[in-house]
């Protein structure tokens, strides 16, 4: 007999909302998600270094990369506990981080992505 089994495709979700090492903590710990990479997204810099983004002159937001099994945790279960974590309410800071790097923002990969934020 032989195992017919196909790997599992992974998928993306990129989130930003406060400092990323505090997503980054949560999201480690949620079944289902494989990796979390903390970096900056949606600014006009490439390859920005931390001083600039905090320095607001980038346009980039600090955010993380999960990279997640589809099968164990959904995209909607990823935002739902995004939604959890951090308040989307305040402009441009999350708690004692103040700047636009700080900003609540989901990067979508394609339209199911969209379509499950919007409904949210």
């Amino acid at each position: 007999m032989t195992n017919t089994m196909e790997p599992t495709t992974l998928e993306t979700a990129i989130l930003g909302g406060g400092c990323f090492w505090c997503l980054e903590a949560v999201f480690r710990e949620v079944e289902g998600v494989v990796s979390v990479t903390s970096g900056y997204a949606g600014g006009h810099v490439e390859a920005p270094a931390y001083r600039q983004v905090c320095e607001g002159t980038t346009g980039h937001a600090e955010v993380v990369r999960l990279e997640f099994d589809p099968a164990k945790v959904s995209y909607r279960d990823l935002l739902e506990i995004f939604f959890v974590i951090h308040d989307p309410t305040t402009l441009n800071r999350q708690g004692n981080d103040i700047g636009s790097q700080y900003r609540s923002v989901i990067f979508v990969n394609d339209d199911e992505q969209l379509h499950v934020a919007l409904a949210l």
